[in-house]
């Protein structure tokens, strides 16, 4: 037993090697995650003592503790068994489908990741690219939100942009949950968006089982109270005006609301809008070209930040104009279930649709390029068009939210901001504005934006 036993260095070694990575499996790391994450819960209460609206524990939850919770949720185990007897399949290959399906969906939220880091990042980017006003903050609706609600900011879809500003501006808030599409599904925007709790959708190729998981996790997470932000269009406008809801997720929150019993959901609509969208052209070229949707690729975007990072340092950049975010009155879906509709997931959405519109900021741009759509040649006849129409809409009782009051201002950004890129020629000595050929497109997109509150027509016949 102590009889001197001879090994090779390099078996001694690996003998140590093995020693020392038991030691700290078995010792170390347990103890070292148990302080790290008592540090971490630590953090979060401190930071849920500023927050309006608390990290849930259900955000907070391993990953894959909810992906397990997830899979052996009843209701997907019905679908497990429906897809595989509809497939003719083993139900345990379909539910190693479902677990792939719940991987990919629930997210990984971190705090330090979304307040220590996307919170800034956010903040940094949309004040270096845009003049950003909160034109209508509706304080007073929001603060009169219960506390124990459950809070879904549901938002129309102008840019990629929306994520970042509203992130940010709404930090104070909350931490949100967002929806996002497959173009997000690569590295390295994968991790950072699930870090930022947000969770994966797949808009097409999908099947009963993927969506019942879809749907019992959003169901899941709302009962949780985690707030979350909507797009009910879906996906990006492509003409510059609102979609129409597209009621995925809508439905399935409804669905999964049990009136009386189930924690209340409180819609919070948001309206945004720019006087440049980045994509914008690709959107426009998408809608005339008739195409299905985009690919994602890194290399626009580094060709972006070259051309934007160059022209930093030659001193030629300047910010995109406004963009502009209000916030409309807060919609109850406990209050709203008590009136008898034939359906309600079709009438809520319209419902959350028409608070966002009337909402939705003016900004100078949009306001430009709509006076431009009416006929509108001089300067004059510009000022007195937009006049005309805000005066409609006062009458009307629409509150337009300028995202400057300075009318002689607001007009001569719009002009100035469009006469740079080449969508409209001006000339001073007949002061004549007249929309180019390669403007035509633009102009129509950014008047959309906003031709719901300012058309004339309409807004005499309501006026009447």
């Amino acid at each position: 037993m102590f009889r001197v036993v001879e090994l090779p260095l390099w078996l001694f070694l690996l003998i140590l090697l093995f020693a020392a990575v038991t030691f700290a499996s078995h010792f170390l790391f347990p103890s070292v995650r148990w302080f790290l994450r008592r540090r971490l819960e630590r953090a979060v209460e401190r930071l849920n003592e500023r927050l309006k609206t608390p990290i849930q524990p259900f955000k907070l939850a391993s990953r894959m503790d909810t992906v397990r919770r997830l899979i052996y949720d009843p209701q997907v185990a019905h679908a497990i068994a429906d897809h595989a007897r509809d497939n003719n399949i083993r139900e345990d290959v379909a539910a190693q489908k479902a677990e792939r399906y719940a991987r990919e969906i629930v997210p990984g939220f971190s705090a330090f990741t979304y307040f220590g880091f996307a919170i800034r990042a956010a903040r940094v980017l949309s004040q270096s690219l845009y003049r950003v006003r909160l034109t209508n903050p509706n304080e007073a609706a929001l603060e009169a939100i219960p506390s124990e609600a459950t809070v879904i900011f549901v938002m129309n879809h102008r840019s990629n942009m929306d994520y970042v500003l509203v992130t940010w501006l709404v930090a104070q808030r909350s931490a949100l949950a967002y929806a996002v599409g497959e173009w997000a599904r690569v590295w390295p925007l994968r991790s950072l968006v699930r870090a930022m709790g947000g969770y994966f959708i797949r808009r097409r190729h999908n099947n009963p089982l993927y969506r019942k998981v879809l749907s019992r996790y959003v169901q899941m997470a709302t009962e949780a109270g985690v707030t979350q932000a909507v797009f009910p269009e879906g996906g990006l406008s492509r003409t510059g005006a609102l979609g129409k809801p597209k009621l995925g997720l809508i439905s399935y929150i409804v669905d999964g609301f049990v009136p009386g019993e189930s924690r209340d959901v409180v819609f919070v609509p948001v309206a945004l809008n720019y006087d440049r969208v980045m994509e914008d052209r690709n959107l426009i070229a998408a809608q005339t070209g008739g195409s299905a949707g985009f690919r994602f690729s890194l290399w626009p975007i580094y060709r972006y930040l070259r051309r934007q990072i160059w022209h930093r340092i030659t001193g030629k950049f300047h910010r995109y104009g406004y963009a502009a975010v209000s916030f409309g009155d807060p919609l109850s879906l406990a209050d709203f279930l008590t009136q008898d509709r034939p359906d309600q997931p079709v009438a809520l959405g319209e419902a959350l649709m028409g608070r966002i519109a009337a909402v939705t900021p003016v900004v100078p741009v949009p306001l430009v390029a709509h006076a431009l759509q009416a006929g509108a040649k001089t300067a004059d006849e510009l000022r007195g068009a937009v006049d005309h129409r805000i005066q409609l809409a006062e009458l009307r009782g629409v509150g337009v939210h300028l995202a400057r009051d300075d009318m002689g201002y607001t007009l001569e950004a719009g002009l100035r901001a469009l006469e740079e890129r080449g969508f409209i020629d001006r000339d001073s000595t007949p002061d004549l504005i007249q929309v180019t050929d390669r403007g035509a497109p633009v102009v129509a997109y950014y008047a959309a934006s906003v031709a719901h509150l300012l058309d004339a027509d309409s807004l005499e016949d309501a006026a009447e």
